[in-house]
């Protein structure tokens, strides 16, 4: 079932909203082989309306199992926006839409969770990569410790 709210019981006071997302709701069209979500979406939401809109304030989590782009080793991340803050307006060009006085929230946490995706997922800040695979007598393969990009290019000789 969706994360909607129903616009006649925000008439009276806010509503909190707390719970869990399964991934088939939030429908999360991942594309990236390095990363995919594992779990549920948590998420602790208030939502008040405003003049003309909503505001939707709080956290969401959800957990990832990612690859690093750099080794390749997988390790396991949690994705978060500890304060989480959207507005959604209810009149004009970019109003909700409104179902039977409800609103569905759930693309609009979509949108933000997938903004929220690493775009390089990394295991550790200090990650050296794969190791250099040793060519023939001990020799290792690509440019020198130290050397620079420019260094190698400079060696390049261009045939008109």
């Amino acid at each position: 079932m969706p994360l909607s709210v129903n616009l006649r019981h925000l008439e009276a006071h806010p509503l909190c909203l707390s719970g869990e997302l399964d991934l088939e709701e939030l429908d999360l069209d991942v594309r990236d082989e390095m990363l995919r979500p594992t779990g549920p979406l948590n998420y602790k939401l208030e939502v008040q309306k405003l003049e003309g809109g909503l505001l939707i304030q709080g956290a969401l989590s959800l957990e990832l199992d990612c690859q690093c782009v750099r080794c390749l080793k997988p390790f396991r991340s949690k994705l978060g926006l500890p304060q989480w803050t959207r507005h959604l307006p209810l009149q004009g060009e970019e109003a909700a839409i409104v179902s039977n006085d409800c609103v569905d929230l759930t693309p609009y946490i979509r949108e933000d969770i997938l903004l929220e995706f690493p775009q390089h997922p990394v295991c550790q800040p200090e990650c050296g990569g794969l190791p250099s695979r040793s060519v023939g007598q001990g020799k290792t393969a690509g440019p020198k410790a130290g050397a620079s990009a420019w260094d190698e290019l400079n060696k390049l000789k261009f045939n008109n």
